[in-house]
């Protein structure tokens, strides 16, 4: 059985997680941190992770990115392996996520589901197909009203994850409203919309003379990046220290 501590546990995701967990045999939430402590759940409430004092073998945050410097320092010094899923770091937090790797597991991912991880692979095999043929490449992602960064991290990534298999010869676009000129050949746009309570909506659009080409990802329910987390979690539990993507989990199925 794994012991796991659910960083946000009375948020969104934290509270879906949890009611996988009940239906999951093979791992527990031991513990959650959350600075809102209004909810009951079946595990002790700690309003700062510095508080913690339950023993676990992961932690999966999906929390505010505010809070996980605090977390990474606590990740380090108990060495718990920690499942990384917010978004919206800093480049310093960033940075400082590297050097955690060094010392304890760490996986992160902008998205953690299935679908998502299967269609960076493939939009790296169209890349490399289509952009030196002349394709223009734009993604449009569409979250709900309440998402605090824009872009998604998951737009973010699909963009990484085309311009590393270009190497790394694109910038990115992300308004057109500033400027009056013509598109740049050598760039990936990147729009955001945020309306309704659209859980999570990707379109990466491939566009040449003639012929459009379009990969579109739809999450109808947070669940699936729920579902991931926790298998994630399950994976990293007792791994070395290391960088880990959840690609490795996919791998070790």
């Amino acid at each position: 059985m794994v012991r796991m501590i659910m960083h946000g546990c009375n948020g969104k995701m934290g509270q879906v997680i949890t009611g996988i967990c009940k239906e999951d045999e093979n791992i527990e939430i031991v513990a959650g941190i959350d600075p809102y402590t209004g909810l009951e759940n079946t595990y002790p409430v700690f309003a700062k992770i510095t508080e913690c004092d339950v023993e676990a073998d992961v932690i999966v945050d999906f929390a505010a990115a505010p809070a996980v410097d605090d977390l990474l320092a606590y990740s380090v010094e108990k060495q718990i392996p920690v499942v990384l899923c917010t978004t919206g770091m800093t480049e310093e937090q960033l940075a400082k996520v590297e050097e955690t790797s060094k010392k304890v597991a760490v996986l992160k991912s902008a998205n953690m589901s299935l679908g998502i991880n299967m269609l960076m692979d493939l939009l790296q095999k169209a890349a490399k197909v289509l952009a030196p043929a002349g394709f223009d490449m734009e993604i449009v992602e569409k979250h709900h009203n309440q998402k605090l960064d824009a872009p998604s991290g998951t737009a973010l990534a699909l963009a990484d994850s085309i311009n590393e298999a270009l190497d790394n010869a694109y910038d990115y676009k992300y308004d057109r409203s500033q400027e009056r000129k013509k598109r740049e050949k050598y760039e990936i746009g990147i729009q955001a919309v945020r309306g309704g309570n659209i859980v999570g909506e990707h379109e990466v659009i491939f566009a040449g003379t003639d012929e459009v080409i379009e990969f579109k990802h739809t999450a109808y329910s947070k669940a699936v990046f729920a579902k991931g987390a926790v298998e994630a979690a399950k994976f990293l539990a007792g791994k070395p220290a290391g960088r880990y993507e959840m690609s490795d989990v996919i791998a070790a199925r």
